[in-house]
């Protein structure tokens, strides 16, 4: 019985596995199917589904009191499957299609798109070693200085997500992004992005937590009008919402590395 499983935040944990799993699964059939498009978006949805199970299989284990090593463990193997091996397939299959109908697909270019989505895992494995030996750690020297308020680099649900929010943005019937032409310039782009996403989580650029974000104490009542917004808008307009959330995101990393550059300057500068 010592040696056995904690149940509950283990079987989340095993959703969010089975979501990146499924994630996998309709990435690859997209390959070879005519609705590619609605295949690659049940992907998409699928990862988004896994990082809510993610969210949540660490947040019932706290109140559960039901922590374990088997289960950080356990949890950072799923998140490598769901939020590395599954974005980074699909982000390959997906930005084929950018080349589907272009003469400038070329064996070079796959195999930089090959190489950039291997970078991607490698890099998102990277950023979950050094997360867990951080959170053992109560003074790293790597990455930076820790605080409450932000993670140092890019979380991999974070990563993930953006990626499946791009997907599900551009392969939504409802937008006219799915007649986009097809042409090596957009895969090139898509490229950089994927590779971009790998560099900030392994980077020590800040990235907000929601750790402050304390569901169970008491907030004004216009924090509750928000929250129902902002369900009714992924309800309805999930694409363009996952695409804001994930633009404000990257951008608040942004302002905050911009910030810190300018703090540094001002200090340096002579008075």
């Amino acid at each position: 019985m010592r040696r056995g499983v904690v149940l509950l935040p283990s079987l989340f944990t095993v959703a969010n596995l089975g979501m990146g799993w499924f994630a996998i699964q309709q990435t690859v059939l997209a390959l070879q199917s005519p609705d590619a498009a609605g295949l690659l978006d049940s992907a998409a949805k699928a990862i988004g589904w896994a990082i809510l199970l993610d969210g949540l299989d660490g947040r019932i284990a706290r109140m559960a009191n039901a922590t374990s090593a088997f289960g950080r463990e356990f949890d950072s193997l799923a998140d490598v499957i769901s939020f590395g091996v599954a974005p980074a397939l699909l982000a390959y299959v997906w930005g084929l299609r950018f080349l589907a109908l272009s003469p400038g697909w070329t064996l070079g270019l796959n195999r930089a798109a090959q190489i950039v989505v291997f970078l991607f895992v490698v890099a998102g494995a990277a950023r979950l070693a050094r997360f867990n030996i951080a959170s053992h750690d109560s003074h790293p020297s790597n990455p930076g200085k820790p605080g409450k308020r932000y993670f140092v680099g890019m979380p991999i649900p974070a990563a993930a997500g953006a990626i499946a929010a791009v997907v599900h943005f551009f392969a939504s019937p409802a937008f006219f992004f799915t007649t986009v032409n097809t042409s090596a310039a957009w895969a090139i782009v898509w490229l950089a992005i994927v590779l971009g996403l790998g560099w900030f989580m392994v980077s020590t650029w800040r990235f907000y937590s929601f750790k402050e974000i304390d569901l169970g104490r008491r907030h004004p009542y216009v924090f509750m009008v928000i929250l129902a917004a902002l369900m009714a808008g992924l309800w309805y307009y999930s694409e363009v919402v996952l695409m804001a959330v994930v633009l404000v995101y990257v951008g608040s990393a942004l302002t905050w590395r911009l910030s810190h550059y300018l703090h540094r300057w001002r200090r340096r500068r002579p008075a």
